[in-house]
């Protein structure tokens, strides 16, 4: 398979190509990203100034150096099949040959009816109906208005830890970092209520109990949850949270969202990580992996949670200039057929479970090492500090390894690859986090 090839690295990253264009990026981009690396540098102590990305293939990254690395982040998770995978891109240079855009929801395309079809027939629940956007953040947003409209009710409750996006809807129940609600949270949803997410079993007791006294006032319309916190650095959810997560939501006459953004279609294992842990949702967001690396997402709800947009006869509605696509559609399809073809999402259970234990085993004891946790190919390695984790990203960059950063203070490394990366590549890796920790301890 193309694109399996270890790291070759023929000038210390970022080399002067890199750097080169790295600061016409400051002049030319939003100043919040030069920022956060000017924050991340003084928390870590070593430069965060970034590669450039060339060329790519299957779990390999040519940067504008020549340098070689291999991909654990696959595009934020995007890239189920990895980079250039030849079935997406057959789709879209034949999709390309033929239409490129429709009339959205005045005159779809042929291949967005197609997709259509294919997410409802896939949905856990009979009769399903689907909103597409572009984004996961999208999808989200179409979920939390469905539930409006469904419910009657304004509320939602999130979980602490949850990211959903950053476009106002989802803004308003991010989790995830204070910081990036704060400058923004008078013009958000006044009705959210954030409960804590557990992060191991016994804590899901207290969990429950403070979502049953959220849900008590019964204004609540929505409860949304991940199934695996990503972003929070690949927490999954204890056994038997979710189901009691339904059920208490049910009992409130509240629809639960699943935002599966970053965990279905393989990436946990399974195509929906809700429905493998018990809970079948009202209402699933898919997003990142749906498009074969095109913008493409997807909200997903039974007949009776969309009933709401029915109410509206016709004059309310959740769309924009290029929802459903022809190309993304194409490359969606694609995606899909791929992932049953080759069977993905056991391979990527099973490649999970070997990689989680393969590190545990290895780093057992070393200095800085805490944890290893996720589903499938979702992998979180907790570290003993925010420091020490940009430390280490950085030292694994010069060996050759793309990771980011995750947790709530980025403690961990939030490592997810293409499905089809092979289990060499792995390892290596592995071995590479092994010397940074201990060249960190020294």
């Amino acid at each position: 398979m193309l694109g399996q090839e270890a790291p070759r690295i023929v000038t210390p990253p970022p080399g002067p190509r890199s750097r080169e264009l790295a600061l016409q990026l400051d002049r030319v981009e939003y100043p919040a990203n030069a920022a956060r690396r000017a924050l991340r540098e003084s928390t870590a102590g070593v430069s965060q100034l970034p590669i450039t990305y060339a060329s790519a293939a299957g779990s390999n990254v040519l940067d504008v150096d020549g340098n070689r690395y291999v991909d654990l982040t696959a595009g934020f998770g995007a890239l189920l099949l990895g980079h250039n995978h030849p079935a997406p891109a057959a789709a879209m240079q034949e999709q390309g040959a033929l239409l490129w855009h429709a009339l959205g929801d005045v005159y779809a395309s042929d291949t967005k009816i197609q997709l259509l079809s294919a997410l409802a027939a896939l949905a856990p629940f009979p009769e399903a109906r689907v909103i597409l956007g572009q984004s996961g953040s999208d999808a989200v947003s179409a979920a939390l208005k469905t539930a409006r409209l469904t419910t009657g009710k304004p509320a939602v409750v999130a979980f602490s830890g949850g990211y959903h996006g950053l476009s106002y809807g989802p803004l308003a129940v991010c989790g995830y970092r204070e910081s990036f609600r704060a400058p923004f949270v008078e013009q958000l949803n006044p009705h959210v209520r954030f409960v804590p997410f557990p992060g191991e079993q016994g804590a899901v007791p207290a969990a429950l109990d403070a979502l049953r006294g959220a849900l008590a006032p019964g204004d609540v319309g929505a409860v949304l949850v991940e199934p695996v916190q990503g972003r929070g650095g690949c927490i999954p959810a204890p056994e038997g949270f979710l189901q009691g997560v339904g059920a208490l939501a049910r009992e409130a006459s509240a629809l639960v969202v699943a935002d599966e953004v970053w965990t279905a279609l393989g990436r946990s294992g399974a195509m929906f990580a809700s429905v493998q842990q018990g809970l079948v949702p009202d209402l699933l967001c898919l997003g990142k992996g749906l498009g074969g690396g095109l913008p493409l997402s997807a909200c997903v709800g039974s007949a009776a949670a969309m009933e709401g947009w029915a109410r509206g006869r016709g004059d309310v509605v959740h769309t924009a200039t290029f929802s459903g696509s022809p190309l993304a559609c194409a490359t969606a399809l694609a995606l899909l057929r791929e992932v049953r073809r080759s069977g993905l999402d056991a391979r990527a259970a099973s490649m999970g479970k070997f990689w989680i234990q393969n590190i545990h085993t290895n780093l057992a004891g070393v200095p800085g090492y805490v944890e290893a946790r996720g589903v499938g190919m979702m992998v979180g390695i907790e570290l003993s500090s925010g420091g020490l984790a940009f430390e280490v990203g950085r030292g694994l960059l010069a060996d050759g390894y793309l990771t980011l950063g995750g947790g709530r203070d980025y403690e961990a490394l939030t490592l997810t690859p293409a499905l089809t990366i092979e289990a060499g590549l792995l390892e290596g890796f592995t071995r590479a986090l092994r010397r940074r920790l201990e060249g960190a301890a020294r």
